[in-house]
């Protein structure tokens, strides 16, 4: 079985976010950079099916050559091998692009991605590269199992769960619970040296949006503490300042 795994360079959650360029782009001086959380579940997938000799897990990421510490980690983690796309990621849609490009020429049985990337969240890849590669997609999955030429897949909705049974290949998005991250050992770290890191140049691609400006979110007010036997006062707050009812 042939994987591939499709992993964003992300900041860490820690990050104070800052804007330079009147706001027009995100100030990275000083910013530690991380292997996407939800892309680490795949990956962790993505080894435990393969282990035993079972197949092969490739990792892709659409980036700079800034983000080959997080692509050796992936291959620390227990990647087979990597491939980067030479580009900046300017938005989902030209990410998807990338990958849906790569795997049409090196196709593969299951395509793997995050739920989202914690830096924008768009949750779209997944779903864009389904539709790119003409085959299943499936996103915010909370267990994936194999046999044979089958996947089960199963999923959270309001009120109980969704079990979804397909052909392989597929594109899944995965989510909490598909598996445990794994922390590379002295052995992968040593590994991921030699093992394989591809560059290819992207395929050229319509840009079909622009980022105009970045903002943070406005901070937070004074909280106002309330009698729990005044109510009057409760709802006039929540109707005059607050303007919720």
């Amino acid at each position: 079985m042939k994987i591939l795994v499709c992993i964003s360079n992300v900041p860490d959650t820690t990050t104070k976010i800052t804007f330079t360029d009147n706001n027009t782009q995100f100030n990275t001086a000083g910013v530690q950079f991380i292997l996407n959380p939800y892309d680490e579940i795949a990956l962790a997938r993505a080894i435990e099916l393969t282990d035993g000799g079972n197949g092969s897990v490739t990792v892709i990421n659409v980036g700079e050559i800034n983000t080959e510490p997080t692509i050796r980690k992936a291959l620390a983690i227990g990647a087979t091998d990597a491939v980067r796309v030479n580009a900046k990621p300017h938005d989902a849609w030209f990410v998807a692009y990338q990958i849906a490009q790569y795997v049409k020429a090196n196709p593969c049985d299951l395509v793997l991605t995050g739920r989202e990337s914690i830096d924008y969240n768009g949750s779209k890849v997944a779903a864009m590269l389904g539709e790119l590669l003409d085959i299943p997609s499936v996103s915010i999955i909370k267990k994936l199992d194999i046999n044979g030429s089958k996947v089960t897949v199963e999923r959270e909705i309001e009120g109980g769960k969704e079990v979804l049974e397909m052909p392989l290949p597929i594109v899944a998005g995965c989510a909490e619970g598909v598996a445990e991250p794994k922390i590379p050992n002295m052995r992968g770290i040593m590994s991921a040296r030699t093992k394989p890191l591809v560059v290819i140049e992207p395929a050229e691609v319509k840009t079909f949006s622009e980022v105009l400006s970045y903002e943070t979110p406005a901070p937070r007010g004074q909280v106002k503490l309330v009698p729990a036997d005044d109510v009057a006062k409760l709802v006039t707050l929540l109707h005059e300042e607050a303007r919720v009812i």
